[in-house]
């Protein structure tokens, strides 16, 4: 059977509860979700969603690569979004992560983010 490993990445902003940075079992990588807070300043960045979707995607890589693994590796996204009329800026920064061979996805609207955020971003990722 497989271990089951936490991931805690330096670089990437604490967690706001009782929950790991990601989990690695099996030859994947769950990672949780990332709103958008600047590792640095450890602030929420309050631009737009499409400047929002990019630091949940950045400080996911950061977590990924604790963990010997890429987001480019991902194998599933979920977008949490507090309006879906964001979507083209969201998309808009999502394809700049993403390219070619885009992971499978969804994106959802809620009604409310932690700390006010407009956008988290969780993955599924195959480890390396």
């Amino acid at each position: 059977m497989a271990e089951r490993k936490t991931v805690e990445a330096i670089g990437a902003p604490e967690a706001a509860g009782p929950y790991s940075h990601a989990v690695a079992h099996g030859g994947v990588l769950y990672c949780s979700g990332q709103v958008p807070i600047d590792p640095d300043s450890g602030k929420l960045i309050e631009d737009g969603p499409g400047a929002q979707a990019d630091r949940c995607l950045a400080n996911l890589e950061v977590v990924c690569a604790a963990a010997g693994t890429s987001l480019a590796r991902a194998l599933m996204v979920s977008v949490f979004v507090t309006d879906l009329g964001a979507g083209a800026e969201v998309n808009a920064a999502y394809a700049g992560h993403f390219a070619s061979d885009p992971p499978a996805r969804a994106m959802v609207e809620v009604a409310g983010l932690p700390l006010g955020a407009g956008v988290e971003i969780a993955a599924t990722v195959a480890l390396a």
